[in-house]
């Protein structure tokens, strides 16, 4: 067993009587996950294994390391807990992770990732911070969502996730850059595997989703309410093990495309895999690595693979025994996981190689035995073959948009159970994690065995719901150029990109390279591809962008819009709809404004949407942007100046106050901060429709403003 399991400790309770023995909970279990972090990546001896890049689909192991201390920063910018950064360009490059859109889709050639020295002393530095914040800071109990201390458990939280994650790219580095250490030992138990065998699971129906006033921290995703009647099926006695497994790598199962989807034909083809990614071949025997060793294989841990191995080795065992074999859905997980009588916060001792309580790695899956089935939880995740979404009342949370949403997309399956890392709420019941179906993780599965019935799943919502999304969508795609009783007003993004052409014909500017900045749904930035040769469509909410993402790959988007009351109608659009081309030469991105990556470079011409008024800090962005353009590129502002205490600090304005007296507007404060660097070219007005409802609509006029950057002369 590893010592640091000793200091595990449990996602504190919101609830409480004693709010100072809450705060010191809190403290206690910020450090405990910080410092667990740090001891995972002390087992790196050299700085050069930081940048190394041993799983080419996620970016090196120097931005998980800065990842997690910027995670609170940035979040506490936007909550307005803090005002001021730590450092700028570390909170920008290491903000925003990767989740595999596709197996060949990083590129992380163009980053300028920070030395690992200055890593340390910025994490320090944010540790030093939260301290000083959870001591100082004003509680009360119960935790909710919207006080400082649920932003202090989200950092938390985020973190264990990342020590999950991190170490499974560890698993790749090479030994000879991984130091020993008593702290992380694996298990020394290997023999043979047992027989697995189909066991017989009674139906019914069960309630998901954790309510909310549930005692424990949650992840959007969580929450809502779904009920499901689950008929009796067969599930395996274990999770599949090595030497289960072996049989379908001996019986050419990696080269049988039938046994395969066509998402696992061609990940196959990509790949070229033939055995699972931690086996390896040494003399002619098989091995495994683990985090810090490598073993001859055991035959009696479970196998560890993505989706697509697993599902592939469901239908060949389908056809070589003639029966319905396939992956349990969530509810069949969660109706096995009644088998288990107790949870995180509860146990006095974990009922499954979990929560980091007895080694760090898989283990024999005939050790822990949860009432005739073994490793309901802990060991590997097990993957299901149910695509993630919402349950009914789902809500995202305001400063973390993107952790649920941009996986409601079909592609992503839910894994359930936890890992042997698997700590805080990863272990907890109610926990939701789901992954692309190629994506590798600590993760194995086990197998089940239909009545022939339909399978119970929760379908996957593919229809946008959510208000704002839906009328960003209906906005830029729903068409209603002309609306009656004497109202016509053009597309806004269609007039704003038609503008922007005219400009830089008149203005002769190089058309290399453009970005939307603010891009939202996307319908500027495609309305432009065929003008520029490079667009950067950035946005700050992944809740946008994952749509214009979904339409760039030529896939419709479909999403609610109100008719009356509770009466909605559905509405399908695609970039053919529009006589748009899906064009290869737009990149969406995630990205602050106040804040932006230093990559965002070089550009001939710079669109800002609305960004003035909706990010935390416009002055900082226009005092910046000059940097972020070519000489004599352009930029174009569109704005209607409505600036708001929620999204913008009043001192932050740039009009609608009065200075000494005097009223100052916009427009005025645009120029002001313009005038040094730039050339007022052009303005004019567009008017912007937004519709509420059938009968009701929004107009806002935007002030559109053309200014040149300055050449050294002038």
């Amino acid at each position: 067993m590893m010592n640091i399991t000793k200091q595990q400790l449990k996602t504190p309770l919101l609830t409480g009587d004693d709010v100072e023995q809450k705060r010191q909970e809190l403290k206690a279990y910020f450090l405990n996950s910080w410092q667990t972090y740090e001891s995972l990546f002390a087992l790196i001896n050299n700085d050069d294994a930081f940048y190394k890049r041993p799983e080419p689909l996620r970016h090196p192991l120097i931005f998980y390391y800065g990842h997690t201390a910027t995670f609170y920063i940035n979040k506490l910018i936007l909550g307005k807990y803090i005002d001021k950064r730590i450092n700028e360009k570390l909170e920008a490059i290491c903000a925003v992770g990767v989740d595999e859109m596709s197996w060949d889709d990083l590129d992380s050639s163009h980053y300028d990732w920070p030395a690992v020295d200055e890593v340390r002393e910025y994490r320090n530095q944010v540790s030093e911070l939260i301290c000083e914040l959870i001591d100082s800071m004003s509680l009360t109990l119960p935790i909710t969502q919207d006080s400082l201390a649920w932003i202090i458990l989200m950092g938390s939280e985020h973190e264990r996730i990342h020590l999950e994650t991190s170490s499974v790219i560890m698993r790749l580095l090479s030994l000879d850059d991984l130091n020993e250490s008593e702290d992380w030992q694996s298990c020394l138990f290997k023999d043979k595997a047992p027989a697995n065998e189909l066991l017989k699971v009674n139906g019914k129906t069960l309630n998901l989703g954790k309510a909310d006033d549930d005692q424990t921290y949650g992840w959007d995703n969580e929450y809502g309410v779904a009920a499901v009647e689950i008929p009796s099926f067969n599930a395996s006695q274990y999770l599949v093990s090595n030497q289960e497994f072996m049989a379908f790598v001996k019986a050419g199962g990696y080269q049988s495309p039938e046994f395969w989807t066509e998402e696992g034909q061609n990940w196959l083809s990509f790949k070229k895999a033939d055995m699972p990614r931690f086996w390896f071949k040494r003399d002619g025997q098989y091995w495994q690595r683990n985090l810090l060793d490598e073993m001859p294989l055991p035959l009696n841990w479970p196998v560890e693979v993505n989706y697509l191995e697993a599902k592939a080795f469901c239908n060949w065992l389908a056809e070589t025994t003639g029966r319905d074999i396939r992956l349990p859905t969530e509810p069949e997980w969660y109706l096995l996981r009644e088998n288990v009588d107790t949870d995180l916060v509860s146990w006095s001792e974990a009922p499954g190689n979990t929560n980091l309580e007895y080694f760090a790695s898989s283990c024999p899956v005939d050790r822990f035995n949860n009432q005739g089935f073994y490793d309901v939880i802990g060991n590997v995740w097990q993957w299901t073959e149910s695509p993630i979404d919402a349950f009914s009342g789902f809500e995202v949370h305001p400063l973390y948009d993107d952790f649920s949403t941009p996986t409601f997309d079909g592609k992503h399956n839910l894994i359930k159970g936890g890992s042997w890392i698997s700590t805080g709420n990863e272990a907890i019941k109610s926990s939701r994690y789901a992954f692309r179906r190629h994506f590798f993780q600590h993760a194995g599965f086990r197998y089940v065995e239909g009545d022939g019935e339909t399978l119970p799943l929760i379908p996957v919502n593919r229809f946008e719901t959510n208000v704002d999304v839906c009328r960003q969508l209906d906005s830029h795609y729903g068409g209603h150029s002309a609306v009656g009783r004497g109202l016509k007003i053009d597309n806004y993004q269609q007039s704003l990109a038609n503008l922007c052409r005219d400009w830089v014909s008149k203005y002769q500017t190089k058309t290399d390279k453009l970005m939307d900045l603010g891009c939202s749904v996307g319908r500027t930035s495609f309305e432009l591809a065929s003008t520029f040769g490079h667009v950067d469509g950035v946005d700050f909410s992944a809740r946008y962008i994952q749509h214009g993402v979904q339409l760039q790959t030529g896939d419709a988007v479909r999403f609610e819009s109100v008719n009356e009351g509770d009466i909605v109608d559905f509405n399908e659009v695609s970039l053919k709809d529009m006589c748009l081309q899906t064009s290869d030469n737009i990149l969406f991105s995630q990205g602050d404004a106040s804040n932006l990556k230093a990559i965002f470079n070089g550009y001939d011409v710079i669109i800002a949407q609305q960004v003035l008024e909706q990010c935390y800090h416009p002055k900082a962005f226009l005092n910046e942007v000059v940097n972020r353009l070519n000489e004599d590129g352009l930029l174009i502002i569109a704005t209607d100046y409505d600036f708001t205490k929620h999204d913008t600090d009043k001192n932050a304005w740039l009009g609608g106050i009065k200075v000494n007296g005097e009223n100052v507007f916009g427009k005025e404060g645009l120029e002001a901060l313009l005038s040094g660097e730039f050339t007022l070219l052009a303005d004019t007005e567009l008017p912007q429709l937004t519709r509420l409802n059938k009968r009701n609509y929004q107009v806002s006029n935007k002030h559109i403003t053309l200014w040149q950057r300055k050449t050294a002369k002038q």
